[in-house]
């Protein structure tokens, strides 16, 4: 065969290798196959021997290819074990001592701008023949940006899917809290709610279940995000399911146990509040599950109480230790204010907490106000104290007023 002819030959395994790659990307194949198919083209229309890619997965260096090789060689390289000189072609690969890449001739760099992405290592079929260098790089070039492409399209399609998810769950948990809340000389009340991220961890709920009974709560679930947004909404289904059928307030809050603890496997918890208050006898009865206890202020008296007696957070233990009912009759004329600890704990710049202190020091200033007034005026003290320091939980008040 003339000189002439070998090098037509060449160039039409070389062309017909670009076509088997290209035209397996153009049909979108899985990565799997796109490797397989660059592997066989390489060994069977290309002078190679032996080869080894490594290409770059998050934080390190992945073996994708490995063929035709003695010694054994690394799974895996991090980032800081290689660097290459692109004016010297120099490459620089620290392997243990217990592998070696001693046997193959060849390495090509595959970068994308100043990224290297990828690394070829090779050796030739015959001494005789010429390896095109650049065509095996270029084909390793096409090979590698169409991984790195499909790898860039999952992930954009992941957190679109997760972008869908939030949305969901963030329209799921608007719905399940109250659209309004009562404004009347009898009852009123207003909350400021700011979650941490598009989806809360955060819980309130007022209903009255009569003209003269209204229940009202509050909840903090454990971490944040997705997890936390799917149990609080569960958490809030069980309990309107509870109280539609009785109002006994330790039967409700030993259910709502069991639930979260059916549910999480004491893995998540919920802290939670749950007063109940009836207008004939004047009596407001709670329980406080390990939560904030709610503030009560008593109308033209200079006076506050925490609302702390109950029982542990909700979801730790199978069955709750302890239950104690609070009580306290002949209420009228009265406010409760009910709070999540992202209100407390809300920082500064100087990284210094709200604090409870704080708190119930401007209660005291401004007793039995308004709802809407109190919040108006709080949540300006709240902004001047944190002079725009990074918000780093939910926030949440209830303010209920009681005539």
């Amino acid at each position: 065969m003339s000189v002439q002819s070998v090098k037509y030959r060449k160039k039409e395994l070389e062309l017909k290798s670009l076509l088997e790659i290209t035209q397996a990307i153009n049909e979108n194949k899985p990565a799997t196959v796109l490797l397989d198919i660059f592997k066989f083209t390489c060994l069977v229309h290309l002078n190679i021997k032996s080869l080894l890619l490594y290409m770059i997965q998050e934080e390190r260096y992945d073996k994708m290819i490995s063929h035709g090789l003695k010694n054994k060689v690394p799974e895996y390289f991090n980032l800081s074990d290689i660097s290459y000189s692109k004016e010297s072609g120099e490459l620089k690969l620290e392997v243990p001592k217990d592998f070696s890449f001693s046997e193959l001739e060849s390495y090509l760099p595959v970068y994308h701008k100043e990224k290297l992405l990828a690394v070829l290592f090779l050796k030739k079929k015959s001494e005789e023949e010429e390896l095109d260098l650049d065509f095996t790089q270029a084909l390793a070039n096409i090979l590698v940006v169409a991984l790195e492409n499909k790898k860039f399209a999952k992930k954009q399609l992941e957190q679109e899917r997760l972008k869908k998810e939030v949305e969901i769950a963030s329209n799921v948990q608007r719905m399940l809290l109250p659209a309004t809340l009562p404004n009347s000389t009898r009852l009123a009340a207003k909350v400021t709610y700011v979650p941490h991220s598009t989806v809360g961890g955060d819980y309130y709920d007022l209903i009255q279940k009569s003209e003269d009974e209204v229940f009202f709560c509050i909840a903090d679930v454990s971490g944040k995000g997705m997890p936390a947004a799917l149990l609080m909404s569960n958490f809030q289904a069980a309990l309107r399911t509870l109280l539609r059928s009785t109002s006994d307030l330790k039967m409700v809050v030993e259910q709502l146990n069991y639930t979260i603890f059916e549910n999480t496997k004491g893995e998540r918890f919920i802290t939670f509040f749950l007063g109940y208050y009836n207008y004939k006898n004047r009596e407001l009865v709670y329980v406080n599950a390990g939560h904030n206890p709610p503030v009560l202020c008593w109308e033209g008296e200079n006076r506050t109480e925490f609302l702390g007696a109950g029982t542990t957070i909700l979801g730790a233990f199978e069955a709750l230790p302890f239950i104690e009912l609070g009580k306290r009759s002949y209420l009228k004329g009265f406010t409760i204010h009910l709070y999540t600890d992202g209100l407390t704990e809300s920082i500064n710049k100087k990284e210094e907490e709200f604090g409870d202190q704080r708190f119930h020091q401007f209660i005291r200033s401004k007793n039995c106000m308004a709802p809407k007034r109190f919040h108006d005026l709080f949540f300006q003290e709240m902004k001047d104290f944190s002079s725009g320091a990074e918000q780093r939980d939910d926030i949440t008040l209830l303010t209920i007023r009681f005539q």
